[in-house]
């Protein structure tokens, strides 16, 4: 057997590490070679990205489409009648009750390539504007700040080489060395060069371990915390008052709303002593340079909007923006969470990162797709709404890429709304706990079994290529669309090359906010990625925004005002506790892929209940004995992991698992008014023995 090694990326996170796949003789598929010379890893992998392959063998993943039979039983089908009855079954009820009652819901993981074809399907073949993706339970409330302050959003503003270089980091709600550890090794670079860490979680974990300073504020209280150490900017006389009045609109009203929280209203609403929040600020503004990054603890709230644009008022402020070696970023979690919403299978949004109520971006989309811009829908529900409308507005549902019932806010209800469809399709690489539900089910290749781009956090453009044959009976999700569209006659416009697709995405994009016109599959190959915007082939793309002016239309940033509200939920007698939820480091997202992989469930086997002694004791429970939580939308049951780097009014539990342990039963709902991101990080629960 030929050795040759394929380069390619991680089928996980957002950090999409280079990796190179190498074909073996010996039973298995392809192994997992160090990739040194991708400049984002240097070669290191988690534990996820090297047993990545392991999915790819045959009694791991689907290999042949199931579809539901007269018992209710999913049994193997071929593809014409598999294809025939997902045609009928969207037919069918757009006959019956119009195009909006046909949705389509989509992934972070997907491809900028496939991301593209499902909104293109979506608006074009069946001319509905139901359609969003998981990727609004990632990172929204960030995309949504940066919009308003920047006029523009990528994750991160600059490449991930600058963090070691900068003076200090404030890192919000992030947990690296669990969720992203190949990262780790830039706070490691950051403090071996004499920068400073400032970790912000209600947990002590292993990232916070490496912080020069750690703050722990109850969940859900963010957005106190920014506004009180904005507070201390400016009553220190430590605000960038040139970079202010240069660079930027609307410190007045900011600075009003930041002088009503002092510092000690906010110890009362956080729990963070004022002396913490001195030093936090006396260290940040210590430094030369500084960047403050985000991640998912302070962005999934219905606040979440408003506490990033607190932390992004506290970089303008403190001229820590816009300029070399400083700026707000935001740590996308979803492997391909920047490019899937920049290419239109969000609710709201068309190729390029363009506004789909505006009309002169309907027309340059519109002209690329060969339609009358008049036939494009409007927005549509966001994520939750979406699936909250399940067997009412929306009767049948096509899914790629997501798994919701394990995924999502409130799982039961979702759960309890999928099962009353009229028709449900699902494409997977496994029967993941939504698929099972399915009418039918679709198998599709995997990221070894076929070529196409990714965006990472960087906001670099990277390509996945094929290294493996799939199995006979897969098909790509590209190839599901094409022959879908086919069937709903629409014959043309929805090739199944990716590269085809890819060359019409650029077209698409050109001139948008995220303009890939100049990234071909060449370039991405030779260049270790391109950094969008890169406007034509003749530009270098662009690693670093905002140095000379921001992306409004007079180059300056805006100050947002923002004020603390509570939690959309807060405690109470009846439930006492808070529950915030997150990852583990050998599990990844709704758990579909990495659950089924022996070395990672060896690892971390099942859900646990995170609490502190005092709680425990208090409760009546020992290490290991079984814990129910219950909120006002659910109950879940896991083993308690008892451990004093918890706060005592806090629990912790993770969200990769279904069943009794499924962590989801008990989150919120509650939506953000702007990014529509639900409140997954903080809801009101009671805690007790299961028994």
């Amino acid at each position: 057997m030929a050795r040759t090694d394929t380069s390619t990326h991680c089928p996980y996170c957002a950090l999409q590490c280079g990796m190179k796949l190498r074909p073996v003789a010996d039973g298995g598929v392809v192994e997992v070679v160090e990739r040194t010379e991708f400049p984002v890893n240097r070669g290191a992998l988690c534990g996820k990205g090297r047993t990545a392959p392991a999915v790819l063998a045959t009694g791991v993943r689907l290999t042949g489409p199931l579809v539901r039979d007269a018992g209710g039983d999913l049994v193997p089908a071929g593809w014409d009648e598999a294809l025939g009855r997902i045609a009928e079954g969207l037919r069918g009820t757009r006959a019956e009750y119009g195009a909006d009652a046909v949705g389509v819901f989509g992934g972070g993981g997907l491809t900028n390539e496939k991301a593209y074809s499902l909104g293109k399907f979506a608006r074009v073949v069946l001319g509905t504007s139901q359609i969003d993706y998981n990727g609004r339970f990632c990172m929204s409330s960030a995309a949504a700040a940066h919009q308003r302050a920047f006029g523009l959003d990528r994750g991160l503003p600059f490449p991930l080489e600058d963090v070691p270089r900068t003076g200090c980091v404030i890192l919000v709600g992030s947990n690296l060395a669990e969720t992203m550890p190949p990262a780790l090794r830039y706070l490691t670079e950051l403090r071996e060069n004499g920068g400073r860490l400032i970790v912000i979680d209600p947990r002590r974990t292993r990232t916070a371990e490496q912080a020069d300073l750690h703050l722990a504020p109850r969940p859900g209280t963010d957005l106190a915390l920014a506004l009180g150490m904005l507070h201390l900017v400016v009553a220190d006389g430590r605000v960038d008052e040139e970079f202010v009045r240069t660079r930027t609109h609307g410190w007045d009203e900011a600075r009003a709303g930041a002088m009503a929280h002092w510092p000690e209203l906010v110890e009362r609403l956080t729990g963070v002593p004022v002396p913490q929040l001195r030093e936090a600020v006396e260290m940040f503004c210590g430094a030369g340079s500084g960047m403050v990054l985000t991640a998912r603890g302070p962005e999934q709230q219905a606040k979440g909007t408003d506490t990033v644009g607190a932390w992004i008022n506290f970089c303008l402020a403190t001229g820590r923006a816009g300029r070399p070696l400083s700026g707000y970023g935001c740590l996308t979690g979803q492997g391909n969470g920047q490019g899937g919403r920049e290419h239109g299978q969000k609710a709201d949004q068309l190729p390029g990162y363009r506004k789909l109520t505006d009309p002169a971006a309907r027309r340059h989309v519109a002209g690329v797709w060969g339609v009358d811009p008049d036939t494009l829908p409007g927005p549509g529900r966001s994520a939750y709404e979406l699936l909250d409308a399940l067997g009412r507005d929306v009767r049948s549902l096509l899914v790629m890429g997501s798994n919701p019932v394990v995924s999502a806010p409130r799982a039961g209800h979702v759960e309890e709304r999928l099962r009353s469809l009229d028709f449900l399709a699902v494409a997977d690489v496994v029967l993941s706990e939504t698929a099972a539900l399915a009418d039918v089910v679709l198998p599709v290749t995997q990221w070894a079994e076929e070529s196409g781009t990714t965006t990472s956090l960087e906001g670099r453009v990277l390509l996945r290529q094929r290294a493996v044959t799939p199995p006979e009976g897969v098909r790509s999700d590209l190839e599901v669309l094409h022959a879908l569209a086919g069937l709903l006659g629409h014959g043309k416009g929805f090739p199944a090359d990716p590269e085809e697709v890819f060359d019409e995405l650029r077209r698409a994009s050109a001139g948008g906010p995220a303009d890939y016109a100049g990234i071909t599959y060449a370039r991405i190959a030779a260049e270790d990625g391109v950094f969008w915007p890169c406007p034509d082939e003749a530009h270098a793309g662009t690693p670093r925004l905002f140095l000379e002016r921001f992306a409004t239309d007079d180059g300056l940033a805006r100050f947002v005002p923002v004020t603390h509200r509570p939690p959309a939920e807060e405690t109470d007698t009846e439930y006492p506790v808070v529950l915030t939820t997150g990852r583990v480091v050998a599990q990844y997202q709704s758990g579909a892929q990495t659950r089924r992989v022996a070395e990672l469930n060896a690892a971390a086997p099942g859900p646990f209940v995170e609490l502190h002694p005092r709680l425990a004791e208090r409760i009546g429970v020992a290490e290991g004995e079984r814990v129910a939580v219950t909120s006002r939308r659910g109950r879940a049951v896991a083993p308690a992991r008892i451990t004093s780097s918890i706060r005592q009014d806090t629990v912790f539990m993770p969200f990769h698992w279904p069943g009794e342990g499924r962590a989801n039963s008990l989150t919120n709902p509650a939506l953000d008014p702007v990014s529509r991101m639900p409140e997954f990080k903080v809801c009101a629960v009671r805690v007790e023995a299961a028994g």
